[in-house]
């Protein structure tokens, strides 16, 4: 007579049986309940926690690149006879041309910066300009956007762009004139006097970050240079990349292109220890889930072991009736892989679900908190999204069927090696 192969039929039938067992029949329903709600709450959180994690990464990185040059090319400082250190790119058509001859280069920007106190009314408040071309202006995502920002583009050759939160500080909108002052002016012979000029706010914009809506205001390219005394040069050039996450790999073509003075700094240096703090943060947040799917694992031992002590006398039966230790080892496998693998199912949708609704869900609590739960203030950007990322929930599944399973053999194993005379004895 052929020996059944394994994980036949029969023992899936056995194992089912014995899962639904109630109580009363010698089965541990309500400690298999707990044991799926457990791993089905505990792989939902992971996956959650995992879409989160990813969607303020996406969104933080998307902020940068959106408002930000991928890199920026300025000149190391020269000493004039005055004692003055000066950076300013005189030839910047030239670089600029260079640099957008460069393979991988989408967008070259000259600019002008500089710092001026804003003043409209009784209201004041710092900013730093950015003097950009209209032309440039309108190749930014985030600054360019319609659907955020308020105004008209168009009109920014005869006024300035300004942050959302800078015009909510000042008390400013579309139309008001607001006056800048620089303590950088004209020289005369009794030392430097303050520059004053009026501008009129012809768009408002909204970057998705604070830190930029709070702080930063552009101007035209050649009213900034009259502004700052930049007639005829630029400070830096600003440049985009197809690909920004490998910025690096073009550092070398850039700074050959830029000259023998041209200095680089990417976005990684300025946004790369908090993305490595991030990378830290995530890893912990792992672990950490982790430990909840083991514990959630954990009940699986405790259900086991209770219906292998219940069954003993079924135990033995099966083994006169001719089960091998093997067969038996699959049935009881069965039983805690089933509970390990249904909770995990349900964990992936109930996850999934509440990712995908996780705007909605945010602010509902956030209204039912009264508001506050995500300032952007604090956190630096306005929202926080969920990013659902395949290799999030296949992680996620994966550990938690390595868990539940994995565990399930210990409770198993012992009910393989259950003497069935001593199982009968007292039958």
């Amino acid at each position: 007579m052929a020996t059944p192969a394994p994980f036949s039929r029969y023992e899936f039938l056995i194992a089912w049986r014995y899962l639904r067992a109630k109580r009363a029949e010698g089965g541990v329903s309500v400690m298999t309940w707990i044991s799926l709600i457990g791993i089905m709450l505990a792989v939902a959180a992971l996956i959650i926690t995992l879409a989160v994690r990813a969607g303020f990464r996406d969104e933080f990185v998307s902020t940068i690149l959106g408002a930000n040059a991928h890199v920026t090319v300025y000149n190391q400082g020269v000493r004039s006879e005055s004692g003055q250190v000066s950076r300013v790119i005189a030839d910047y058509v030239e670089v600029a041309d260079r640099l957008a001859a460069v393979e991988g280069v989408t967008r070259v920007a000259p600019l002008v910066k500089g710092q001026v106190m804003a003043v409209f009314r009784d209201q004041n408040t710092g900013l730093e300009v950015f003097g950009i071309a209209p032309e440039d202006l309108a190749d930014i995502p985030r600054i360019a956007d319609p659907e955020t920002g308020v105004g008209d583009l168009s009109a920014f050759p005869g006024g300035i762009a300004l942050g959302r939160e800078a015009a909510r500080s000042l008390g400013v909108t579309i139309g008001d004139v607001v006056r800048f002052i620089s303590p950088n002016g004209v020289r005369t012979a009794f030392g430097t006097s303050p520059r004053i000029g009026e501008y009129e706010v012809a768009y408002i914009f909204n970057s998705g970050r604070y830190d930029i809506d709070r702080t930063r205001v552009f101007m035209p390219f050649s009213e900034a240079q009259v502004y700052f005394n930049r007639e005829g040069v630029a400070d830096e050039l600003e440049v985009s990349v197809v690909d920004p996450e490998r910025v690096e790999t073009l550092a070398a073509p850039l700074r050959e292109a830029g000259g023998e003075r041209a200095l680089l700094w990417t976005w990684k240096d300025s946004a790369g220890g908090f993305l490595r703090a991030l990378e830290v943060e995530d890893t912990v947040m792992f672990v950490l889930m982790s430990v909840l799917v083991l514990i959630a694992s954990m009940n699986i031992i405790s259900g086991l072991v209770m219906l292998v002590k219940n069954k003993g006398r079924d135990i033995g039966i099966l083994r006169t009736m001719g089960l091998t230790e093997g067969a038996i080892l699959r049935v009881f496998f069965l039983t805690g892989a089933l509970v390990g693998t249904i909770g995990t199912i349900l964990g992936v949708v109930i996850g999934c679900l509440f990712a995908v609704y996780f705007d909605a869900i945010l602010a509902f609590v956030n209204g039912a908190a009264g508001g506050g739960v995500w300032d952007g203030a604090v956190r630096g950007i306005y929202r926080l999204p969920a990013k659902l990322e395949f290799g999030d929930v296949l992680s996620a599944v994966g550990l938690s069927l390595f868990l539940s399973w994995g565990i399930t053999l210990i409770p198993a194993r012992r009910a393989a090696r259950m003497n069935p005379v001593e199982a009968l004895r007292y039958e």
